[in-house]
C-alpha cells in the first residue's frame, strides 16, 4: 500500500529528577551531599532509509512515546539517561508541526537524521549545589519535560525523471519497459493509483553504466491542479524531479487531440507550480505500434518540431524507441547534475 502522508504523536522522555541526599557512614558524622543527577530522557529520531518508498508503517502506529530518564540516588550515582527511539522513514520525507504548520524538517539524503522531539535534561542533585558556605543543601532539580507535538510527515518522491500524461496514455507499459519495476497495466483509465518507482540504466560512448531513476505518476486530467481526479495529490510528487516526459496517446484507441492532450497537462501542471516550466521536458508519442494511421502521429511531431520540443516516438510493447529515449533522458540528468554541482561549488566558495 503507498501512502504518502500520515499524522503521529510522538513525545520525548522527560529528565530524570536529581537527588537530595548526604553521605551517612560509621565514622563520617557530617558527610556532605552526595545526591546524583537524574538521567536524560530519550529523544524521538527520524532517520532515512533508502529502502523504504512509502509511510504505511506510520499509518497503523501514531503515538510514539519514549521512557523517562532515570532519577539521581544517592553516593553521587545519576539516573541512567533513556534509550532513544528512531524511527525510519523514506527518501523525500517532509516533516510539518500540525498545529501550526511550520516545516521542521527535509528528508532528502540517505541515512540523513532529524530530532523530532528532543528529551529533557536531567536535574541536578544536591551535591551540585554545595559551595564553601553552603556544606549541606538541601536543593535538587526536577528533570526538563520532553518534548511532545503532532506532527505531519508528507512524502514527495524523489526521481530524476516523471512519467506524465493522460490515464491510459501508457505510462505504466512504458514504465515497466525502461525499468525492472512491475507496475500494474491495464486497458482502462486509472489503472495506477499510486507513484510507483524503477531505476533505468544507460551506457555512455565509454561503456560506462549510468542509472536513472524513474517514477510512473497516477494519471492526470483537466482540472488537477483543482484537485479533480487523483489531482493535487501527485501532482506534489513531480515537485522534486528533475526531468519531466510527457506520454501522449497516438494510437487508434486514442479519442482526442494529441496537441490538445499534450496543452491540457501541462497546463495543469504549471497551474500547480509555475516552477514546472523551467523543468526540461520531453515528448513521447506512445503505442506507436498500433497507429491506424499517420495523422495524429504527425501532427504531434510538427506540433513538437515547430517548437523545438524534443520529441520520441515509442513501442512498449515492440521496444521501438525505448533505449534512444532512456539515453537522451539520462544525458538531460547528467547535465542536470553536473550544473548543480557547479553551483553547489560556487555558492561554498562564496561562504568561505
Amino acid at each position: 500500500m503507498f501512502v504518502d502522508q500520515v499524522k503521529i504523536y510522538v513525545e520525548a522522555g522527560d529528565g530524570g529528577d536529581g537527588c537530595v541526599s548526604f553521605r551517612r557512614e560509621k565514622f563520617v558524622p557530617q558527610g556532605g551531599p552526595d545526591g546524583g543527577d537524574g538521567g536524560r530522557g530519550g529523544n524521538i529520531i527520524f532517520e532515512v532509509d533508502p529502502q523504504l518508498s512509502t509511510l504505511v508503517d506510520l499509518r497503523y502506529q501514531q503515538h510514539y512515546v519514549v521512557k523517562h530518564g532515570g532519577h539521581g540516588s544517592g553516593h553521587n550515582s545519576s539516573g541512567r539517561g533513556s534509550e532513544d527511539r528512531v524511527i525510519a522513514v523514506p527518501v523525500g520525507t517532509l516533516v510539518r508541526d500540525f498545529k501550526t504548520g511550520e516545516m521542521l524538517g527535509d528528508l532528502v539524503m540517505p541515512g540523513q537524521r532529524m530530532v523530532a522531539a528532543k528529551g529533557g535534561k536531567g536535574g541536578r542533585g544536591n551535591s551540585r549545589f554545595k559551595t564553601a558556605v553552603r556544606q549541606a543543601p538541601v536543593d535538587a532539580e526536577p528533570g526538563e519535560p520532553g518534548e511532545s507535538r503532532w506532527l505531519t510527515l508528507e512524502l514527495k518522491l524523489l526521481a530524476d525523471v516523471a512519467l506524465v500524461g493522460f490515464p491510459n496514455a501508457g505510462k505504466s507499459s512504458l514504465m515497466a519497459a525502461m525499468t525492472r519495476a512491475n507496475p500494474k497495466v491495464g486497458a482502462y483509465p486509472f489503472t495506477t493509483l499510486h507513484p510507483n518507482l524503477g531505476v533505468a540504466t544507460w551506457h555512455d560512448a565509454k561503456r560506462r553504466a549510468f542509472h536513472v531513476t524513474i517514477a510512473d505518476v497516477p494519471g492526470l486530467i483537466e482540472g488537477a491542479h483543482e484537485g479533480k481526479g487523483l489531482g493535487i495529490r501527485f501532482l506534489k510528487h513531480l515537485e522534486r524531479t528533475t526531468v519531466l516526459l510527457h506520454l501522449v496517446d497516438v494510437s487508434i484507441m486514442a479519442m482526442n487531440d494529441p496537441v490538445t492532450d499534450f496543452e491540457i497537462i501541462r497546463d495543469e501542471m504549471i497551474q500547480y507550480d509555475e516552477k514546472m516550466s523551467q523543468k526540461p521536458f520531453f515528448v513521447a508519442a506512445t503505442k506507436i505500434d498500433i497507429v491506424e494511421d499517420s495523422e495524429k502521429l504527425n501532427h504531434l511531431r510538427g506540433y513538437c518540431e515547430g517548437r523545438q520540443i524534443p520529441f520520441f516516438e515509442v513501442s512498449s510493447a515492440s521496444a521501438v524507441g525505448v533505449q534512444p529515449l532512456i539515453r537522451t533522458l539520462g544525458l538531460a540528468v547528467v547535465k542536470y547534475r553536473k550544473t548543480q554541482a557547479t553551483v553547489l561549488k560556487s555558492d561554498a566558495d562564496e561562504v568561505s
